[in-house]
């Protein structure tokens, strides 16, 4: 594709509008109602999101996980604490992440700290997925250096079969984490770039302050 098909690729968004005075006073009950219709709206996975992290000395880096929970302290994903962003979070705990819904012109950006969750939280949401899930999480060294795929699936059919009667333990080295907001931007698309932006700034421990901000 050329460059100036690159920049030709435009979409105009009209499908909603968003002001000040339609927002919730809580970013939470706001990403709930947004969160909701996402999901009413039968799109591939509404609860993936853009996770990015940072080394301690800035160096970015950005990729997709699965929202596993949310309630008025945060939000919960789960993953190999060895892992690249594993090994960042424990050295640098502010993160990012972004959900983007394109069938209904939305994105939310939510800044934050982030930390483990209780190892009992962990331990029953990895009992709760499927066998498969749980072994690829026993078997796999993510981010790490392999080498290649049949050394995966050498271990996997190993466990498999080891575990085919009893419960698959989770391994130390995975679990979850909570982001736990500082701030929020909810942007709708509108037409000719002139996007709606909404933020929450965190005031107080229970008290958020709403802008609009440019586009």
């Amino acid at each position: 594709m050329s460059q100036k098909d690159i920049q030709d690729l435009r979409q105009e968004y009209l499908a909603a509008s968003l002001s000040e005075k339609d927002v919730k006073q809580d970013p939470f009950i706001q990403f709930d109602s947004w969160f909701n219709q996402a999901r009413a709206s039968e799109m591939h996975e509404p609860n993936a999101m853009n996770l990015a992290t940072a080394t301690t000395d800035g160096r970015p880096s950005s990729r997709i996980v699965l929202l596993k929970g949310y309630n008025a302290e945060g939000f919960v994903f789960y993953t190999n604490y060895l892992s690249r962003k594993g090994k960042e979070i424990s050295k640098n705990p502010l993160g990012a992440i972004t959900f983007w819904w394109g069938p209904l012109e939305r994105q939310i950006r939510i800044e934050g700290t982030i930390e483990k969750v209780s190892k009992q939280d962990s331990e029953a949401y990895f009992m709760s997925r499927p066998k498969g899930s749980q072994i690829g999480a026993v078997v796999s060294p993510q981010s790490q250096e392999i080498d290649g795929r049949d050394t995966l699936e050498e271990k996997w059919q190993k466990l498999e079969k080891e575990y085919a009667d009893k419960d698959v333990p989770k391994p130390a080295h995975w679990g979850g984490y909570i982001l736990k907001p500082r701030m929020f931007e909810f942007w709708q698309g509108r037409s000719s770039r002139l996007h709606d932006r909404i933020v929450y700034k965190k005031a107080d421990k229970n008290t958020w302050k709403i802008v609009r901000v440019a586009p």
